[in-house]
């Protein structure tokens, strides 16, 4: 797997877009489509997602769409799919490092964000299942106005996975999120020892 640095990017220059790109904006998460050939400001590039601003309105492109905008893609690489249809959990680890927090220069996993990851096979009424990917997690404050991006980008990410049928994101603050559930790595990056 490919994963880019988590460093922002250092010179802010307008792009064309070379193909129709999903996005999402900033702070609230809603789905757009960047048309191609639409000029836009490559304000930061964050934990392999890139932050732009179009018409006056601030948007995230995920690093697996970089492309469009004349970046390196991240590449998911994942083995072939297991043949039972089962989800593998080292997947959804790996996929879940590549996932930064929108402010902070660490993975989610590394903060101490996510709470746990479960896949349950939920049956349907056709008597089929589908895999369903539950994932309990938290912010760094209750009120984070980034929270709606976030969960965007662990929903995108995560339904790569091979086998993974649909993902549900719980946002929980119970226990509330501090600064020692981050890993030492993280706290080191971060300069907080």
């Amino acid at each position: 797997m490919n994963i880019p640095s988590g460093g922002r990017a250092t010179e802010q220059r307008t792009v064309v877009v070379s193909r129709d790109v999903p996005a999402r904006l900033v702070p609230d998460g809603t789905r757009i489509t960047i048309h191609k050939n639409s000029f836009v400001n490559l304000r930061q590039a964050l934990g392999g997602t890139y932050t732009v601003t179009l018409n006056g309105n601030m948007a995230r492109i995920d690093g697996t769409d970089a492309d469009a905008i004349g970046q390196t893609p991240l590449e998911l690489d994942f083995e072939a799919p297991e043949e039972d249809g089962s989800v593998r959990d080292e997947d959804l680890k790996q996929v879940l490092g590549t996932i930064f927090d929108p402010e902070i220069p660490v993975n989610i996993v590394d903060l101490g964000l996510v709470y746990g990851c479960d896949v349950i096979r939920r049956s349907l009424d056709s008597g089929e299942t589908k895999n369903v990917v539950q994932v309990r997690m938290t912010l760094t404050a209750p009120n984070c106005g980034m929270g709606p991006v976030l969960v965007g980008d662990v929903e995108d990410r995560l339904a790569k996975v091979p086998n993974v049928d649909e993902v549900e994101v719980a946002l929980i603050f119970d226990p509330p999120w501090s600064r020692d559930m981050m890993t030492e790595e993280a706290q080191l990056e971060l300069g907080l020892f």
